[in-house]
């Protein structure tokens, strides 16, 4: 509780997250829906996309669960990276691994996509994804027998649901803490629920990585981003290796002067 109080950062994203959370928890449904569709990520070539979602994203969460675990990890790791990095660096890789695994995700559903379009052909496509984006919000959508066909495929189903559902959540900028909390303390020994012993900093954070992308590319828990877990200890790990060069740099001219 004494590093918390002496992290105002870690201390300001836990209470804006926290009181979003309760926000939209007291919501009804229709302007909670409206939250959603205004805030949480969408996919760009969705018509519910908005550039303001790679932020917005990282501030709302499914449910307690997701808050609590990821808030949890915030508290537990945050204060100690914002005291050796200073306010306003962790700020800014906070933020930016949040940004980040926003991106990466988007990338990755482009990828995704490339099979859906290829299978159902462009007009198809187009129809699944701004056809199911109006029934969902309450418009009818004139379909054909065949068009209906498709739509109503597995494929369809999960082409639509790829396009117009939503990723929320701050778990890609908590990966790239628990990353950066790896490098600084590498062999920082954790206790790991379900594990009797302590295991080094670096271990649990590569297993973390070696899990994700397990379940990222087998399709397991579909409902989570896992590419976007992954994306935030990619987007943390390159600004740490820059500023360590830099860093280098600028103590190098120090010397030499």
């Amino acid at each position: 509780m004494r590093m918390l109080a002496a992290a105002p950062v870690v201390r300001n994203l836990l209470i804006i997250n926290i009181i979003v959370f309760i926000g939209t928890s007291l919501m009804s449904i229709p302007m909670a829906q409206r939250v959603d569709d205004l805030f949480a990520l969408h996919y760009f070539d969705s018509p519910g996309f908005r550039v303001w979602q790679l932020f917005t994203y990282m501030f709302l969460h499914a449910n307690f669960t997701h808050l609590f675990f990821n808030m949890f990890a915030l508290a537990m790791f945050g204060p100690e990276l914002e005291w050796r990095m200073g306010y306003r660096r962790f700020l800014f890789f906070y933020l930016a691994c949040g940004v980040g695994a926003a991106l990466i995700q988007e990338g990755v559903f482009a990828v995704m996509l490339v099979k859906y379009h290829n299978m159902f052909g462009a007009d198809i496509y187009d129809l699944v994804v701004n056809g199911s984006w109006k029934v969902m919000h309450g418009h009818e959508v004139p379909l054909t027998l065949s068009q209906a066909e498709l739509v109503n495929t597995p494929a369809g189903a999960e082409l639509a649901a790829l396009v117009n559902g939503a990723t929320v959540g701050a778990s890609g900028a908590i990966f790239g803490l628990l990353l950066a909390f790896a490098v600084i303390n590498p062999n920082r020994e954790m206790y790991i629920m379900f594990i009797p012993v302590p295991v080094k900093a670096k271990w649990v954070v590569i297993g973390y990585g070696v899990l994700e992308l397990a379940q990222g590319v087998g399709g397991f828990e579909t409902n989570v981003a896992h590419f976007a877990h992954l994306g935030g200890m990619f987007v943390g790990l390159l600004i740490i290796l820059y500023w360590k060069h830099r860093d280098r740099q600028q103590m190098k001219g120090r010397w030499e002067a």
